[in-house]
């Protein structure tokens, strides 16, 4: 197998040009090899130079890092030991009630994960520096194998501890979506009052307005006879008007102009009489309009106030399932908790 050349000066007591020792300087292999050799050498020289600086740069910003993240694995080391008390001896459950010790619990997660991400990032440098450092070895492979031996101990350690996070932040976030589904609730039902107020409003708004729309429905009603009364009064004295013009002698030139006026003011009169009707017609179709897209509005208000109810009642009913769900769940944490002292 290859193997890489040293990166060290000889320690042999003879001399490099030497032709006895050193088989690059036979007359064989000296006028061919010994220059690849040599450029080999320099090439391994300096990678040695530019990893040499690499870790000499990487190592403080590494110790740094763990530097940093060292008091919060610390700290979330005491809160989880503080949740693993038996009896509930701990504080943190009661602390959770508040955001501080939601962002707490937060913060603890991140800060667990960072170092967890700080030990994997260290434990990849370690394993590539015990690489490089192998092939300047005489058992290559067996130094190779190692070295990723203890790379794999120190990864499985990281897994695990991974895995039992990742736990912890599905059961965190399980916790706050449960909480504001509570506090969603608790909000539903404070604006009960409120939706069932303005609901009552609603309806005596719609009373008001049907009971006035037959009032004025009943005032129409009761001035017909009236206006038909009028109409007919106006035609009899039209008719008279004529009968007595008739009588006084006109001629008939004069009797043909009068006749004209009177068309004309007839036809006036007819014109007006049409327009009124039409407009009444018009007012009519609106207040048709009005009343069908009232009653439109009033049945979406009733089935949005039947959804709503039923909604409510959905919720509710979920609601105590879910409640019953971790109130089974606590008691087999409970039963969990009793027997393990007397394991």
């Amino acid at each position: 197998m290859f193997r890489c050349p040293s990166t060290t000066l000889p320690t042999s007591r003879i001399s490099l040009g030497s032709p006895r020792r050193s088989p690059l300087a036979s007359p064989v292999f000296g006028p061919q090899i010994a220059p690849v050799a040599f450029g080999f050498a320099a090439i391994a020289r300096r990678i040695a130079v530019v990893a040499s600086l690499a870790f000499a740069v990487a190592t403080p910003a590494f110790a740094q890092q763990t530097s940093e993240a060292a008091p919060m694995v610390v700290a979330a080391s005491d809160a989880a030991a503080d949740a693993a008390l038996p009896g509930g001896a701990s504080a943190v459950p009661a602390m959770r009630m508040g955001a501080g010790s939601q962002a707490s619990a937060a913060n603890d997660l991140d800060a667990r994960q960072k170092a967890l991400d700080a030990r994997t990032a260290e434990n990849n440098y370690r394993y590539a520096v015990a690489q490089h450092n192998c092939y300047s070895k005489f058992f290559v492979n067996h130094c190779l194998n190692s070295a990723r031996d203890d790379m794999r101990v120190v990864a499985a350690d990281i897994r695990k501890e991974q895995l039992a996070l990742d736990d912890e932040k599905r059961v965190e976030h399980a916790r706050q979506r449960d909480e504001q589904a509570a506090i969603k609730r608790a909000q539903n039902e404070a604006d009960a009052p409120a939706r069932a107020a303005q609901d009552t409003r609603n309806a005596q708004a719609y009373d008001e307005k049907q009971r006035q729309h037959q009032l004025n429905q009943a005032q129409r009603e009761a001035e017909a006879p009236q206006r038909a009364a009028n109409e007919k009064a106006f035609q009899q004295k039209q008719q008279q008007h004529a009968i007595d013009q008739a009588q006084r002698g006109i001629s008939p030139s004069q009797a043909a102009a009068n006749q004209k006026a009177y068309d004309a003011k007839q036809a006036d009169f007819q014109r007006k009489l049409d327009e009124a009707h039409q407009q009444a017609a018009q007012k009519a179709q609106e207040r048709a309009g009005k009343q069908q897209r009232f009653e439109q509005k009033q049945s979406e208000a009733t089935q949005h106030k039947a959804d709503v109810a039923a909604r409510q009642k959905q919720a509710a009913e979920k609601a105590r399932q879910k409640q019953e769900e971790q109130t089974k769940q606590q008691q087999q944490l409970d039963q969990q908790q009793k027997q393990q002292p007397q394991q």
